[in-house]
């Protein structure tokens, strides 16, 4: 069985889990969930995983291999609700992209609920925890 290649692309802040709001974001580093996901999926997916807090950095992720792997796993962090250039670079490219949000970001601050993301992703999972980064994952095998 061919694995698929698969991007997790995290965005602003994202690098702070385990430390920022815990009570939110709970104690887990990404990285250290990272070990386990890779684990769980490594007869079926290989997993490449970006994170930055710089919008262009994300833009250029997007370009780079949007037209070559299987599923992108994109949790824009706050760029969600304020980024028309992400939402254009999600719809420019063909691989698919799973929408991700670790809290539930419709119970938040109202400008929360409204995505420049949403309209081009084949999917989104919020208020799952990291759990929600599994269940996209598994939503391309």
């Amino acid at each position: 069985m061919v694995r698929k290649k698969i991007l997790i692309l995290n965005g602003p802040n994202l690098n702070l889990l385990g430390t920022r709001e815990p009570e939110i974001y709970g104690h887990q580093t990404f990285e250290q969930f990272l070990e386990i996901l890779t684990e769980k999926f490594k007869e079926t997916l290989d997993i490449t995983y970006f994170q930055s807090n710089e919008e262009g950095a994300l833009i250029n992720k997007l370009h780079e291999l949007g037209f070559s792997y299987d599923g992108i796993v994109f949790n824009a962090g706050g760029y969600t609700h304020t980024s028309i250039a992400l939402g254009d670079a999600v719809a420019a490219i063909k691989t698919p992209v799973i929408e991700v949000h670790i809290s539930n970001v419709h119970a938040r601050e109202s400008f929360r609920g409204h995505s420049y993301l949403s309209p081009n992703s084949k999917g989104i999972i919020v208020g799952f925890g990291l759990r929600g980064y599994e269940l996209a994952l598994t939503s391309f095998i």
